[in-house]
Parts: C-alpha cells; sequence; structure tokens
C-alpha cells in the first residue's frame, strides 16, 4: 500500500493520478477536505481509501503500517501569509515529524514536501546541498516550518533508510483550482484574459527589473509529480532535491505564453504592488539541480511554452478541467 498525504491537493492529486498511469493503485489518501472544492480533484483517481488526516494517528490504524510501501507525504498549510505560527507547527512540522518516525520504525521509503519558500529572499542562493540549509533565513512561518524540517532530519544520527525532501519551486497546472489567492499566474491570468481580455502584473518596485521582469523558477506540476516518483522509483541517494526547472523566466513570458495558447492578442497592463507584500515579494528564483540531474540523468521538465499550452489547451478549456 502506498500512503499519499494531501492526495486531494493540488500536487497530491497529480502524484496519485501519475501513479495509477503506472499501475498503482492500491493508495491510501490521506487529507482534510473541509469546506472548498478539493474533494474535485478525488474524482477519476483510482485508490483504495480516503482517510482523514486527523485518523492516522489516532491508535486506531496501527496494523497499516505492517502493509505500506511507500510515503509520499504532500499535505501541509502551503499558504505563505499564513500568521498562526502554532498551527503550522503541529501541521507542517509535527505532523512531518510523526510520518518520518513511522517511516523510521517500519523501513519504509518516504518523501516530504519542503518549499523553496526555505531560501528567503534568494541572496543566500538556492543551492539544496545539506551544508547550506542551516544557513537559510525563510521570510514567512510557512517557509520556517519547511526549513525546521529539512534542519531537524538531517541531524537526526537514526534517519529512515530511504528519505527525501523535496523544495518545489512555482508549480502550476491542474488540479490547483480550489486554490484561490494562492493559485498560480496562469490559471489567473486564464481568467483574466477570458473575462475582460487583458492580464494585470504587478510592477517592479526595484530599479533592477523592469516591470513584468520579475524572475521565477516556473514549474509545471506533471513534471514536478513525476520527478519525485522517479526519485522514489529509482532509491536515488537520500537528501533534499530542488524540484524546479534551473531556467528562471518572467511573468510576462508566463503571461505571454498563455495569451499564445489561448490564440489572444498580449494585453498587459502593470499595477502597483500592495505595500503589504513589498518587503516579502522575491524578484528571482531559480533552483540548482545538479543534484537532481545527478540522480535522474533521463528526466528532462518541458519548456514553459510546452507546459503552458498544454494546461490550457488540455484542461482549462476542456469541460472537465481536471487530471
Amino acid at each position: 500500500m502506498i500512503i499519499v498525504t494531501g492526495g486531494a491537493g493540488f500536487i497530491g492529486s497529480v502524484l496519485v493520478k501519475k501513479l495509477n498511469e503506472r499501475g498503482y493503485d492500491d493508495i491510501l489518501i490521506v487529507d482534510r477536505l473541509e469546506s472548498d472544492e478539493k474533494w474535485r480533484n478525488l474524482q477519476g483517481l483510482d485508490y483504495y481509501d480516503f482517510m482523514h488526516a486527523d485518523d492516522l494517528f489516532s491508535g486506531d490504524h496501527d496494523e497499516l503500517w505492517e502493509e505500506v510501501t511507500a510515503i509520499y507525504h504532500m499535505g501541509a498549510c502551503s499558504s505563505t501569509t499564513e500568521r498562526d505560527v502554532d498551527f503550522l507547527w503541529e501541521n507542517n512540522v509535527r505532523y512531518t515529524q510523526a510520518l518520518i518516525f513511522k517511516s523510521y520504525d517500519y523501513d519504509i521509503p518516504i518523501i516530504y514536501a519542503s518549499s523553496a519558500a526555505t531560501y528567503g529572499d534568494g541572496d543566500l542562493g538556492y543551492s539544496d546541498s545539506h551544508e547550506s540549509v542551516k544557513k537559510l533565513r525563510p521570510l514567512n512561518a510557512y517557509g520556517f516550518s519547511k526549513q525546521y524540517v529539512d534542519q531537524w532530519l538531517i541531524r537526526q544520527k537514526e534517519k529512515p533508510s530511504v528519505w527525501y525532501g523535496v523544495k518545489f519551486f512555482n508549480v502550476f497546472g491542474p488540479n490547483e483550482y480550489h486554490k484561490d489567492d494562492m493559485s498560480s499566474l496562469v490559471f489567473k491570468a486564464y481568467h483574466q484574459i477570458k473575462d475582460k481580455g487583458e492580464v494585470k502584473l504587478f510592477k517592479s518596485h526595484r530599479d533592477d527589473y523592469k516591470d513584468g521582469e520579475q524572475l521565477r523558477d516556473f514549474v509545471y506540476v506533471k513534471d514536478a509529480a513525476e520527478a519525485v516518483i522517479q526519485l522514489m522509483e529509482k532509491k536515488a541517494t537520500s537528501g533534499i532535491y530542488n524540484i524546479g526547472t534551473g531556467q528562471a523566466r518572467s511573468f510576462l513570458d508566463l503571461v505571454k505564453a498563455t495569451f499564445k495558447a489561448m490564440n489572444v492578442d498580449e494585453n498587459v497592463t502593470f499595477i502597483d504592488m500592495p505595500e503589504s507584500i513589498r518587503d516579502q515579494y522575491q524578484y528571482y528564483t531559480q533552483a540548482e539541480v545538479d543534484k537532481l540531474k545527478g540522480e535522474l540523468s533521463d528526466f528532462k521538465y518541458s519548456s514553459l511554452e510546452d507546459a503552458v499550452a498544454d494546461y490550457v489547451k488540455e484542461h482549462l478549456e476542456q469541460k472537465d478541467p481536471y487530471y
């Protein structure tokens, strides 16, 4: 049995679909469905059962750990604006630690979601070497919660024999529809273009970046899920890995690709960035990917243009946009 936490969420549901395409359906999805539309991501997936995240460690299901062959821990509060640090500590730190302890006790390979938010403003670089982890200074409490787990696990003398902490950069693609303000620019741009024929982007408030030329390492969710599964399948060297393309692209590039995929003329308007987020705004992210390339030498990410086109044409423009 494979456990996928956050399996009803964005990356988690795409990961389950990718596992299904490999023939796996003995999957226990662990998540909290709550009151949003996340449940729709479960439609079309093949899985053994669904379990509420709070029940996994209730003591009523201890027998299942003997059957588990892999843990994909994608579940977390991923909001970079979450201010309740006690909640983040319990949800992102303690829950992950509990899974890691089970992984160690039952010798189950585990992958857990870290985040590029651990890199803070990027001044310290984007290296996924273990030596650099303790030097990082996240800008928000979400990044802090992910950073703590990375540091904690690296320090442990007794740890799972096979483990990976994967730092996702700017992931976009199908099944993100429930994320509201946290959804990707492609999703937001698509609907702005459809509704008003234009896209609004934040102006740059730094002299060294022109409007719209702020840079991000954009990653298609299908590629991100594939990379995670391949790490597990190939039993790569345990450790922290960046899940990013290694090529920063501008927000303008992303928006232009969206206009092109929709066959609509470009129309971009620049607006002031809210002062409340200016101090935490990243102008540049780009993953160092040598470690991942060293383990998955044949793996290739989609180009930004191909990924956006696939997302728009195969999902957003379809009656059923889910993967």
